[in-house]
């Protein structure tokens, strides 16, 4: 059988660390479309035959210099048109780093920014979303 997937899979990344008491998220500010200069969760998608959280370990690297050795998943989002290109499933990881963690934009992003939760910015695709229900379970 010839069946091509109209699926596509995509990893996010929730990365926090509190700084003087304040716990804060990275976000990247889109280099391209969709939702180009527009604040956004760092993540993309996910390359064949590769492991979901080497993925979002390796987009984390890509676009914002920063490597973390282990991931915790999260939940996957898939509710269609969370993508203009398409139907995507996202896998959602979070982890945490110290204070002292430097962020450097790269490859896709635009910059980066250490935004306290209370604070954030407007967010592309569904990730307002995906950062209130993941602070919300883990309370």
């Amino acid at each position: 059988m010839n069946f091509l997937p109209s699926i596509f899979v995509t990893v996010d990344v929730l990365l926090f660390r509190t700084v003087n008491g304040t716990r804060e998220i990275l976000l990247i500010e889109r280099l391209k479309e969709p939702f180009k200069n527009c604040w956004a969760l760092p993540g993309g998608f996910v390359d064949p035959g590769e492991d979901l959280e080497d993925a979002a370990k390796r987009e984390l690297l890509e676009e914002t210099s920063v490597h973390i050795p282990s991931l915790r998943q999260v939940k996957a989002y898939g509710q269609p048109g969370r993508d203009p290109r398409g139907h995507t499933v996202s896998i959602v990881f979070s982890g945490t780093v110290d204070e002292t963690t430097v962020a450097k934009a790269r490859d896709d992003a635009k910059s980066v920014h250490w935004f306290p939760l209370d604070d954030l910015p407007p967010l592309a695709f569904d990730h307002r979303l995906i950062i209130e229900e993941t602070i919300k379970n883990a309370l």
